[in-house]
This record gives structure tokens, C-alpha cells and sequence, in this order.
């Protein structure tokens, strides 16, 4: 942090980045009590952010190794209620972000720790964990560690239909490595995926065509997403209405799946899919998908209009063509007779 930012700028930066609710009157009341060295009271309160924020600022100042991550993490171990250990893992989260040095001098079962709250019976538990988890997945020599939890974290995706569980649990494994053992697995939790895609929730929308989008590219994974059953309405997520996000998200994840379906590995397989399967939707005969894109291509953010391009031109030039030709420009069926 800058040394000409102001104590109370460092505040509302602090105050952004632990993601506070805090009114201007409290804003001013932990202002002054961060410059007058109001000391917190040992053992700290797992439900402070006054401390917190404290502690964040004076490590950063001193170089000092505060002790609150581990404070916490101990704590963990001990017989709390529901709310008691979700506010451990809240705080466990934000201290992971704000004391970089401490969190990285964590250790393996303190990731194995913070996994077996996944199993908790309470959901709010779960959602917190879910978050711990994915401020550990920040800092790289945890990641295989936390990998370990991919397949809980996705059935608890696919088994919770709550929509802070949906983003919590795809934050994390969009930010792992995907596995090679992870994938017979994988499969199963792909119905639910869609079904998230086609939700009103526009986070958790993202985070699902993200993972998704990732999936598409290994060709073990391609047919069996391309298989999946979607609604009839499917082709809504390219509506112009849609936020410009989630646009060029679908965009991205319809151009992955045309190129791999036009590669020469997966053409060499006669492939057959369900009458309602997110392949007829998007490049079976009575798709609409070529009209939809037509009009993405006017779309007021540029990001969107160039990948509904890069859609359009990975429909008409399959891979093997693309790189001999300059023109591939009328060879789609969907973008014959007027279309």
C-alpha cells in the first residue's frame, strides 16, 4: 500500500477488500480507533473486523507475524455451534487475504481442516468452507491439496440448489487445476451444470459456463457435454437482454464446443445425440443459433460482438480447413437460405 495514501484511504481499501458492510458513521468510529491504537483484546474476537483490520494494517506496517491465523485455525478444531464456525471460517478467509505470509505458512492439514467442514450438516458451514477454500486456492503450493476436495465440491453443487452453495463451490474449482483422475467423475455432475447455466442467477450462471467452457476442451469430457439436456428455451442465453458478461461467456463456450466438434479426432467417431441435447440446440438442423449471433454481432460491447465473430467463423470453417483457407464463409447449412 502506497506510503501516500491516507490512514482513512487505507481503511476503505482495507474496508473493499474484506468486503464490509460498514455505514459512514462506523467507517469513522474504526478510523479513529485504528489511529489511536485502541488495543484489541487478546483473544481476539472472531467477529471483529475492527481487529481484523487492525491486525491487517499493523502486519503490513511491521512486519510482524500476528498469530490470528493460527489462533483461528486451532480454534477450528475445537465443538462450536453452526453460527460459531461459520464466523471462524469468515474470518479464517479474510485473514488468508489480508496476511499473506501467515496464510502461506499454513500447512496441508490445515487445508484437510477447513475440507472436513464441507461435511458439515449446516449449508451456511459449507458455503463458508467453500469460500476458505478458495482464498487458500490463491496461493499456489495448496492447490493439489484442495484438489482433493474437487469431487465433494461438485457434488455439492450438483446436490444443493442454493445459490450462495452454486457460486462458492464453482469459485473454487475454476480456480484448481483439473485433474486427470477427476474426469470419469465428471460426467455425473454435468446435468446440474447446465441446469445452473439456465438459472436466474446471473453469478452463478457465469461461474457454471466457466467450468463448463473448461471442460469443453478435453475431448475424454466433449461428447458427454454436448449430449446433456438442455431446455427448449436454451438459445435465450443469447439474447441481446442478457448482461454482457454471461454474453461473451456463452460465446466462449459455444466457439470451444464448435472447434472441438470439428476437430478430426472427434469426426472420426459417428456421434448420436438426444433429441434435446445442448448439441441440437446449438448445431442440429432447427437451430436458431445462426440468427441469434447474427444479431450479437451489433451488440454495444465489442467484446461481445468479436466473439459472436469467432463463433460464426468457427461454424462455417472447421479446424482442419481454417488454417488453408481465407474464406470460409457460406460452407454452415445454418447460414445458407437466408440465414
Amino acid at each position: 500500500m502506497g506510503k501516500n495514501v491516507s490512514p482513512l484511504g487505507q481503511l476503505n481499501i482495507r474496508k473493499s477488500v474484506l468486503g464490509l458492510t460498514i455505514g459512514a458513521g462506523a467507517v469513522y468510529l474504526l478510523y479513529k480507533a485504528i489511529r489511536t491504537g485502541m488495543k484489541c483484546q487478546q483473544p481476539l474476537s472472531t467477529s471483529s473486523p475492527t481487529c481484523i483490520a487492525r491486525l491487517a494494517i499493523e502486519r503490513e506496517r511491521h512486519g510482524g507475524d500476528s498469530g490470528e491465523l493460527r489462533r483461528l485455525l486451532n480454534s477450528l478444531e475445537n465443538r462450536h455451534d453452526e453460527y460459531t464456525k461459520g464466523m471462524i471460517l469468515h474470518n479464517i478467509t479474510r485473514c488468508v487475504y489480508l496476511l499473506e505470509a501467515e496464510a502461506s505458512a499454513c500447512t496441508p492439514d490445515d487445508i484437510m481442516l477447513v475440507g472436513s467442514m464441507l461435511d458439515d450438516k449446516d449449508n451456511s458451514v459449507k458455503i463458508q468452507a467453500l469460500n476458505t477454500l478458495k482464498a487458500f486456492s490463491g496461493i499456489r503450493k495448496f492447490r493439489l491439496k484442495i484438489q482433493e476436495h474437487f469431487i465433494k465440491g461438485l457434488g455439492l453443487v450438483g446436490t444443493i440448489w442454493e445459490s450462495e452453495v452454486h457460486i462458492g463451490g464453482l469459485r473454487v474449482l475454476n480456480n484448481l487445476p483439473l485433474a486427470e483422475f477427476v474426469h470419469p467423475q465428471l460426467p455425473r455432475g454435468m446435468p446440474a451444470l447446465m441446469e445452473i447455466l439456465q438459472s436466474e442467477y446471473h453469478m452463478g450462471q457465469v461461474q457454471a459456463i466457466r467450468l463448463l467452457s473448461h471442460l469443453a476442451q478435453k475431448n475424454d469430457l466433449l461428447y458427454d457435454i454436448l449430449n446433456c439436456q438442455v431446455h427448449t428455451n436454451f438459445l435465450n442465453l443469447f439474447q441481446v437482454k442478457q448482461p454482457g458478461s454471461l454474453l461473451f461467456e456463452v460465446l466462449v463456450f459455444a466457439e470451444r464446443l464448435s472447434e472441438g466438434r470439428n476437430t478430426p479426432h472427434y469426426r472420426a467417431v459417428k456421434w448420436h445425440y438426444n433429441e434435446q441435447s445442448l448439441h441440437e440446440a446449438l448445431f442440429g438442423e432447427k437451430s436458431r443459433l445462426a440468427d441469434r449471433l447474427l444479431a450479437l454481432v451489433i451488440h454495444p460491447e465489442e467484446e461481445v460482438q468479436i466473439q459472436a465473430c469467432k463463433v460464426i467463423v468457427s461454424l462455417q470453417c472447421p479446424q482442419d480447413i481454417r488454417g488453408r483457407s481465407s474464406s470460409c464463409m457460406t460452407g454452415h447449412p445454418c447460414f445458407n437460405g437466408g440465414e
